[in-house]
C-alpha cells in the first residue's frame, strides 16, 4: 500500500471528524471551566467543517461549495470566541472565576 491510498479515503476524515466531534461533546459534558467549554464548541465546529471540506473532495470536487461552508464556519467561530472572550472577561470581573457551576445568577 502506499501512502496516497491513504490519503484518498472518505473514511478516515470522517473518522478525523467523528473524534472532534465526541472530544468536544465530552468537553463541554465535564469540563467545568468556560474557556474549557468555548475549545470544546471549536472542536465541535471543526468536526464540522472536516466534514463539509471532506464531502467537497470526494463527492462534488468540482464545486467549491463545502470549502464555502468551511470557510463560513471558521468566520462564525471566530466571531463566537471574540464574544465569548469578552463576556468571560466580564464574568471574571465581577465574580473573580470563571468556573462554570459556581454562577447561579447572571442577573446582577
Amino acid at each position: 500500500m502506499t501512502a496516497t491510498f491513504i490519503y484518498n479515503n472518505l473514511y478516515i476524515y470522517l473518522f478525523v471528524a467523528l473524534f472532534l466531534l465526541c472530544c468536544g461533546i465530552l468537553g463541554l459534558l465535564y469540563r467545568r471551566s468556560l474557556i474549557g467549554m468555548l475549545i470544546s464548541v471549536e472542536l465541535i465546529m471543526n468536526g464540522a467543517g472536516l466534514n463539509f471540506v471532506a464531502f467537497n473532495r470526494f463527492v462534488s470536487p468540482d464545486n467549491a461549495y463545502g470549502l464555502s461552508f468551511a470557510l463560513f464556519i471558521m468566520g462564525i467561530a471566530a466571531a463566537e470566541a471574540a464574544i465569548a472572550l469578552g463576556i468571560i472577561i466580564l464574568i471574571f470581573r465581577k465574580f473573580r472565576h470563571i468556573e462554570g457551576q459556581k454562577i447561579k445568577e447572571m442577573k446582577d
